[in-house]
């Protein structure tokens, strides 16, 4: 019987790791009055607290029982969810070579887990 906890664990900081992406991608498209303030903002700030966040989740999947060859590919899916939300939330162009990207990728996690 498989563990899914480990799996879950894993996927949520894949997730998490994802939205601290875009946090840090939104303090990026704004301007700001100082050089200060463009590094020391709350969406950097609580960027790099969910990455950090992010990296615990994952030492913790670990420990939980998750082979150490799945977390890197796991943390692939990250590449497709990113594609996914910058599209939502930032009206960026799902061109096709990006399509064809994220499909490789996703082709490649489902052949590595079979």
């Amino acid at each position: 019987m498989i563990n899914v906890l480990p799996l879950a664990v894993a996927l949520s900081a894949v997730c998490v790791a994802s939205v601290s992406q875009l946090l840090l991608k939104s303090a990026a498209n704004r301007t700001y009055p100082s050089l200060l303030r463009q590094y020391l903002n709350v969406y950097v700030i609580v960027g790099y607290g969910l990455m950090v966040l992010s990296t615990l989740l994952f030492i913790l999947s670990y420990r939980l029982g998750l082979h150490y060859k799945s977390g890197p590919v796991l943390e692939a899916l990250g590449y497709p969810l990113i594609l996914i939300f910058s599209y939502l939330l930032f009206r960026e162009p799902l061109t096709k070579r990006k399509i064809i990207g994220n499909l490789i990728i996703i082709c490649g996690i489902v052949i590595f887990h079979l």
